[in-house]
């Protein structure tokens, strides 16, 4: 079975739902791993008041007993306490759409000049239950020394300079974590917090970029065979999936157009001494493929970049028109935050690592995890021996 995620549940509903499915029994949860993503997405500096509100916390109505996956779908609740959406005072009808926003196109597909069905649907409170989600598939690539990592990079005319690699990733991640946007990099982190100041100040909102690093990956994770089975194919969807969210570059993305062919693929080495890590011995000197060729990953680390364009709710708000009278207003504005970019970092990670599970489960998935470790296990076997010895 494939390994898929749906949601349900509207920003101001009782509860947001996540239903995974394809999961093998016998997976150990770290709940406090999974609770913690669900805290780290609500931080950041630049949220709105709706932080200070809820409490995330995973509460599992199915598919686990004792902290363990049972093979059944597993369905994960978190609770609303900001929760009216039928109390007509609190939760109004909205008939002056939101440029950027789903409002408007949800209001003519649903043929109605009430936006709040659409908004409350399309709201990003949605990847609260897709944080959860990746964060349970991230359980099962930590039981194979697979680890992903996603940061704030920057946004505008700041950004972080910082590199990333196999060996100092975990030193990076505890500069992230000590950073109100974060962002390991100091003086990008001061830059993006003055452009946050600025933009509440200007009662405007502001984004940025996102950057998610897998660790550990054995090669061949997706496939060549169809487009829709290629890795960054799924990848690409999953970030352009979570809310904002306008381009997607694996490696160095969109630089591959201004340069030779020559300066953009990584040479391959081979290190006989190596095999016995995930890469089976085969390294690069250069990434620019972002650990992923031909639809697969290649035992380089997966790079995966995320752009995230400003939130569409202002509070100055923007030339709209009433879906009442057809006159010219003001759009309306639903409290919201001046800046996302750290929580959507958070989400984009989990979201990848949802994909690498996925694909991973579909090279070595079974029923339990036995069986699971039992066929990967016995792939690196074989893979380290494609070159006699």
């Amino acid at each position: 079975m494939t390994l898929t995620c749906k949601t349900a549940g509207e920003s101001h509903g009782p509860c947001g739902i996540a239903l995974i499915e394809g999961l093998p029994a016998g997976l150990s949860l770290d709940m406090d791993f999974i609770n913690n993503e669900l805290s780290r997405r609500q931080g950041g500096y630049g949220r709105g008041g709706r932080q200070a509100i809820e409490k995330d916390l995973a509460i599992f109505l199915a598919g686990v007993r004792n902290g363990v996956t049972t093979g059944a779908p597993v369905v994960i609740q978190i609770v609303n306490k900001d929760s009216r959406l039928d109390d007509q005072e609190k939760t109004p009808p909205v008939h002056n759409p939101r440029p950027g926003h789903a409002d408007l196109s949800g209001a003519l597909k649903w043929l109605t000049n009430d936006c709040r069905n659409t908004l409350e649907r399309a709201s990003a409170r949605e990847t609260a239950a897709r944080t959860a989600a990746g964060a349970v598939a991230r359980c099962l690539l930590r039981e194979f020394n697979i680890d992903c990592f996603g940061f704030v990079r920057g946004m505008r005319d700041a950004h972080a300079p910082t590199e990333v690699s196999r060996e100092n990733w975990k030193s990076i991640r505890d500069a992230r974590d000590d950073s109100a946007v974060y962002c390991p990099d100091d003086a990008t982190c001061n830059a993006i917090i003055e452009h946050i100041r600025t933009a509440k100040k200007e009662k405007d909102t502001v984004g940025g970029l996102c950057e998610v690093h897998v660790f550990g990956c054995p090669p061949g994770l997706g496939s060549c065979v169809q487009w829709n089975e290629k890795l960054d194919s799924k990848l690409a969807g999953a970030v352009m999936g979570i809310q904002a969210f306008k381009a997607v570059e694996i490696g160095i993305g969109a630089e591959c157009g201004n340069l030779c062919g020559s300066q953009v693929h990584d040479p391959i080495l081979y290190d006989a001494s190596a095999t016995q890590k995930s890469h089976f011995g085969f390294e690069r000197p250069t990434n620019h493929a972002g650990g992923i060729e031909g639809g697969m990953t290649n035992g380089m680390p997966v790079v995966v970049r995320g752009t995230m364009k400003p939130i569409a709710t202002l509070l100055q708000g923007m030339d709209s028109v009433s879906l009442c009278t057809g006159e010219s207003v003001r759009s309306d504005y639903e409290r919201s935050d001046v800046c996302a970019l750290p929580a959507a970092s958070v989400v984009m990670e989990n979201a990848v690592g949802f994909e690498i599970a996925s694909v991973f489960l579909t090279s070595f998935g079974g029923a339990t995890m036995e069986i699971v470790r039992a066929s990967h296990d016995a792939f690196a076997e074989a893979a380290r021996k494609i070159i006699p010895s």
